[in-house]
């Protein structure tokens, strides 16, 4: 009961920074039009699994000095977690509002960029032990890879699409990007 208590107060918590950080990247892609965003999806997907990592794995290595464990706790936190909030979150919502989404799965498609960047976060994460700001740069850097994702693979957005499209990043992102960095690790350290 006090994990559910804890999970639901974390979501609560991450809010206000989550739909002010979808407002801003729909706002960036409003005014600047022309933007490639398969390319942009490209460089901020990697970027954002190597700040998941970074927190994934810092704050199980801060509970339990194990570093192979945070290690792979970093890489399937920061990618399997990633993956939903970066493609598979949006992707199921560009088919549930109709955006005729294709999809396109990175670690399928790169699996050397996307392993490396992840190890490489997860090392990051063992050595600085840093959490607020690399959480902070995560949740903002997932915003903008889901939103590119869509707007990369799916079909020309009208303006009502892209509003639906507002409420798929949020969701996209709060729940798992809530769930990897905190909820993931901890549920793999028996202390309280």
């Amino acid at each position: 009961m006090k994990k559910t208590k804890e999970i639901f107060y974390e979501l609560r918590e991450h809010i206000p920074f989550t739909l002010v950080a979808t407002l801003i990247a729909i706002i960036v892609v409003i005014i600047f039009k022309n933007l490639n965003t398969e390319h942009l999806f490209h460089i901020l997907h990697p970027l954002h699994l190597f700040f998941s990592a970074i927190v994934t794995s810092a704050i199980y290595y801060k509970y339990k000095k194990n570093i192979m464990n945070a290690i792979l706790i970093g890489l399937i936190g920061s990618i399997i977690i990633g993956s939903l909030s970066d493609i598979i979150f949006p992707y199921l919502g560009g088919l549930i509002f109709g955006l005729k989404t294709s999809f396109h799965l990175s670690i399928i498609e790169n699996p050397t960029i996307i392993l490396s960047t992840a190890i490489l976060g997860s090392a990051t994460g063992i050595i600085t032990q840093l959490t607020k700001l690399p959480h902070f740069l995560h949740v903002f850097l997932s915003v903008f890879a889901s939103l590119f994702y869509i707007l990369a693979f799916s079909t020309a957005l009208t303006s009502l699409q892209l509003i639906l499209t507002f409420t798929i990043i949020f969701i996209a992102v709060l729940i798992p990007c809530c769930i990897s960095d905190i909820i993931f690790p901890l549920l793999f350290i028996k202390k309280n």
